[in-house]
């Protein structure tokens, strides 16, 4: 079986570009390289049209605005599966909007499917077998082997065929426009622009103090000028656990980092003195340098909301039930929270919430209220 194309200059993506217009159907993926370096980045897009795959390489320097039009004429439809991801990377990396956006993923957990990963979707319908190790592969490396060009191949050959399949049976579930809502927002994907100290954005770090956050705001540093520095994703330098309990534990000496969870002796050898020096100048931080972490207002507790919160669990639990989908799927817990402390008395005060999708508001409003 014979190896599909790979283009790398701007000339071939111009004029794959303009051939991608007669199309109706594209298949479309990516292959990133967040597992391995510091600044993720794409490194590779496949396309299916027609059963015609192909391959661009956008790490041998060709311009890709060309497929800024295509990508984003509505009447083209882009069949992805997981697309939220890609959609953020194609924005940020080639300025690449993608319109007429048809996720397989988003439709099997519509129908109810319990796995809808790409290989057990394609393993159910096709009973094609995908090797996953590729999925955690170093995309930057070139040349590709023969091995990986095929795996990055098969990740869009199916899925106009796939689609065939999913959409009849969304239709068929009267869920068509659940769908498309989805997509439609779903379109709208981008990744959020970071700004402030890097313990804000940290998990865990609500729970700790001025000085702990001034030390662990060190750490975080020393880690993203360590990882800059060996081109590898911060969790390959230090773990998140680890930072947080040096953070809580304040050691007063490389020694006494032996025993930390994650810090096993090589790398208390080889970071011990640095991550002592972070530790110190965030305990030496004046008071007035500290972190502050942003405590949202408070809210007062109140036993009514929280019973309705219960109930609307109750009823989200058996509608999902009655309709075969998961309860996440249907409808997510921080809405229901919101919900149930509004406490909306009709259609018009559960709308007025901006909280909820209109499909949500169409086939489950009703259903809500009478809970409430």
């Amino acid at each position: 079986m014979s190896l599909p194309p790979i283009l790398t200059t701007t000339e071939q993506v111009v004029e794959f570009a303009a051939g991608l217009t007669r199309h109706a159907v594209i298949a479309v993926d990516l292959e990133a390289d967040s597992m391995h370096h510091y600044q993720e980045k794409v490194c590779l897009l496949q396309f299916t049209a027609e059963r015609q795959t192909l391959l661009i390489d956008p790490l041998a320097g060709a311009d890709l605005s060309a497929l800024r039009p295509v990508m984003a004429d509505p009447q083209i439809r882009k069949i992805f599966h997981a697309a939220d991801y890609d959609i953020r990377c194609l924005a940020r990396d080639f300025a690449i909007e993608i319109s007429g956006l048809f996720d397989t993923m988003i439709c099997c957990q519509f129908i109810g499917e319990e796995r809808f990963g790409l290989a057990d979707i394609l393993g159910k319908y096709f009973g094609l077998e995908l090797d996953k190790k590729y999925q955690r592969a170093d995309w930057t490396r070139r040349p590709l082997s023969p091995e990986m060009i095929r795996y990055a191949a098969g990740d869009t050959e199916c899925l106009q065929q796939l689609v065939e399949i999913l959409e009849e049976k969304v239709k068929a579930l009267g869920r068509h426009d659940w769908v498309a809502e989805e997509f439609s927002l779903l379109e709208k994907a981008r990744f959020a622009e970071l700004a402030g100290p890097l313990c804000l954005r940290f998990k865990g770090a609500g729970k700790l103090t001025g000085r702990q956050l001034g030390i662990l705001e060190e750490l975080l540093q020393w880690r993203d000028q360590e990882a800059k520095r060996r081109d590898l994703p911060h969790f390959k330098v230090m773990g998140n656990k680890t930072l947080l309990q040096l953070s809580l534990q304040a050691p007063v000496g490389v020694r006494s980092m032996v025993g930390i969870e994650g810090l096993p002796p090589r790398l208390v050898d080889r970071y011990g003195k640095a991550l002592m020096q972070s530790i110190t100048r965030g305990v030496e931080l004046a008071e007035d340098a500290l972190p502050i972490f942003p405590r949202g207002e408070r809210r007062e507790k109140d036993p009514a909301a929280d019973k309705r919160f219960i109930q609307l669990k109750d009823w989200r639990k058996k509608a999902a039930i009655q309709l075969e989908l998961d309860p996440g799927v249907l409808i997510n817990n921080a809405t229901l929270e919101q919900v149930a402390r509004a406490y909306p008395r009709d259609a018009q005060a559960l709308a007025g919430l901006g909280v909820l999708k209109n499909w949500q508001l169409r086939e489950l409003g009703g259903g809500m209220l009478q809970a409430l």
